[in-house]
């Protein structure tokens, strides 16, 4: 019954082999298109994200700011710069 089993899981592994290695079709003009404008309006949608985030970091601190004035307590935020864009990475060569 076991060895059954184990034949039977064996076949069925040495099938679909095939098809973990098949290669998928290069996509074609239109796919790599939609591709970056996809990947544009992602980037669109992070930046707005962050600067939505940025704006409301900022809201709380002046809302703590506030609250420690009023408790007699002197805050003095620290600035901080824009993180710079990262550098690509180099490309490999062959």
């Amino acid at each position: 019954m076991k060895s059954k089993k184990a034949l039977a899981l064996t076949v069925f592994c040495l099938f679909t082999t095939g098809a973990v290695f098949a290669k998928l079709p290069a996509p074609s003009e239109e796919q790599k298109a939609k591709a970056v404008e996809a990947k544009a309006k992602a980037g669109e949608a992070a930046k707005k994200e962050a600067e939505l985030l940025a704006n409301s970091q900022d809201r709380v601190a002046d809302r703590y700011i506030k609250a420690q004035k009023a408790k007699g307590v002197a805050v003095k935020p620290t600035p901080i710069a824009a993180a710079a864009p990262a550098a690509p990475a180099p490309a490999a060569k062959k």
